[in-house]
């Protein structure tokens, strides 16, 4: 099945190389793991945005001082910007417990390395682009890494990684492991080749029991997997307060009035939720609109449909902007919407009217603001179903129901307050998965000690 499944592979990456390399001659060589350094490089002919300073008292990048004698490199792979965020508690506490060792984080989107070097660049010893799933790129990573554990964050299997590292004793655990409605169907539709491949993982450490259900239908053998929770709540989440909420009320130039933020949104809900702001000004003529789209691409669209309607609309880069009246604000900056978050007095997380499957709704509970979302949140099931429940959050089916409950929450501040009160004791509620999972990882992670031996010559006393 695998030989196949490269046999394929190398088939369809002959057939769509050539006019890649004619569209973005960088980036394919980025996917084909041509920018990969040998060991004792320091950065040399490696493109700047993948190039991780090093700490303070280490000397290098790759290949630095740092890593033990022996004890081989700790491989952390995010496929973008959500899993990203997952990744960042893992990150922290296994810079913390073992200093000595190098970490790798590799990620698969250009918008997740971005984020990932800005998020992770004092925690990380190197970050770089995953390439294809092709064995030969395959090969030339490994061989660069040297890993002594791989460790993937929450989804995206790759067939051929995963093999290779079986192949050269490489451990594989998916941590904080998560299975979408769609992807459980398509386990479950190509079994045969999917349980080879699930077999080849060490460990799955799942979310819920309902991911635990799913990836065992794939073909998984139950033992290899636990449900542990969501690392997304061991996130270090940091009121947004003093000087740092002034900084942002002055940039934005509003000190007084309500403020709405709509992060992580797709289309066609940006159109939806500009509509409900434009009937929202008529009874808080005060209001301000932060948006925060999910994809860089649609910055300037977002923006541009913003004007056309007739908002007064800025972009976030664009400020400050003195002496100028703007009542609707788009978030074209990479890694901020989290803090964004914290000025809300409601907020609304996107993906979940458009049928996407919904995004992170820990981000704005975390600050203790009440929630809003539509009703796609599949790939959040639990997460939006135990929100509702504790009532720190709210399901809106569509406009209408948007409009009626932002209504609702903006005119009665202790309904807000209340309901931010419930979002963040959700969030206090559930952490303390990490160390759960950390405790899990030691023996994958831990070196062996060797005993010392004792070269002193023994002498007897005849």
């Amino acid at each position: 099945m695998l030989i196949l499944y490269h046999v394929l592979a190398t088939l369809i990456l002959i057939v769509s190389l050539p006019p890649y390399l004619l569209i973005n001659r960088g980036r394919c060589r980025e996917r084909l793991g041509l920018n990969l350094p040998r060991l004792g490089e320091s950065g040399v002919g490696r493109p700047a945005r993948f190039r991780v300073p090093p700490r303070p008292g280490i000397s290098g990048e790759f290949g630095n001082s740092r890593c033990d004698s022996g004890a081989g490199r700790l491989w952390v792979h995010a496929l973008s910007v959500g899993e990203l965020l997952s990744a960042v508690p893992l990150i922290e506490a296994l810079r913390n417990r073992y200093p000595s060792r190098e970490i790798v984080l590799s990620v698969k989107t250009a918008t997740g390395l971005e984020v990932a070097r800005e998020r992770l660049k004092d925690e990380v010893d190197y970050l770089l682009p995953m390439p294809l799933d092709f064995w030969w790129s395959v090969r030339r990573m490994i061989n660069s890494i040297k890993p002594a554990i791989f460790i993937l964050v929450e989804t995206d299997i790759w067939p051929g990684l995963i093999s290779s590292l079986k192949k050269r004793g490489v451990k594989t655990i998916l941590v904080n492991g998560r299975v979408s409605p769609r992807t459980g169907k398509s386990y479950v539709m190509w079994r045969p080749f999917i349980k080879r491949v699930l077999r080849s993982l060490e460990l799955c450490l799942m979310q819920t029991e309902l991911d635990e259900y799913r990836i065992i239908a794939g073909g998984i053998s139950p033992d290899k997997v636990k449900v542990t929770g969501n690392i997304k709540f061991d996130r270090k989440w940091r009121p947004l307060k003093g000087k740092e909420r002034d900084r942002w009320l002055q940039l934005l130039d509003r000190k007084n009035g309500l403020i709405w933020v709509a992060g992580s949104t797709h289309h066609p809900e940006e159109k939806m939720i500009f509509d409900v702001f434009g009937q929202l000004l008529k009874s808080f003529p005060s209001l301000s609109l932060i948006i925060g789209p999910r994809e860089a691409y649609r910055f300037d669209e977002v923006y541009c449909l913003a004007r056309n309607l007739g908002f007064k609309a800025i972009r976030k880069t664009e400020l400050p902007a003195k002496n100028q009246d703007y009542n609707l604000f788009i978030l074209n900056t990479l890694g901020e919407l989290g803090q964004v978050y914290g000025l809300a007095d409601v907020a609304f997380v996107g993906g979940s009217l458009a049928s996407i499957g919904g995004h992170n709704l820990l981000e704005p509970a975390s600050f203790g603001m009440p929630v809003l979302f539509g009703p796609h949140t599949h790939n959040f099931a639990s997460m939006s179903r135990f929100l509702i429940k504790c009532g720190g959050g709210k399901m809106v089916v569509d406009e209408s129901e948007l409009l009626h409950v932002m209504v609702r929450l903006l005119g009665q501040k202790s309904e807000r307050e209340q309901m931010g009160k419930r979002a963040r004791q959700f969030v206090k509620q559930n952490q303390g998965t990490l160390d759960r999972v950390m405790e899990i990882l030691e023996p994958y992670i831990e070196v062996p000690k060797v005993p010392k031996v004792d070269n002193t010559t023994n002498t007897r006393n005849y």
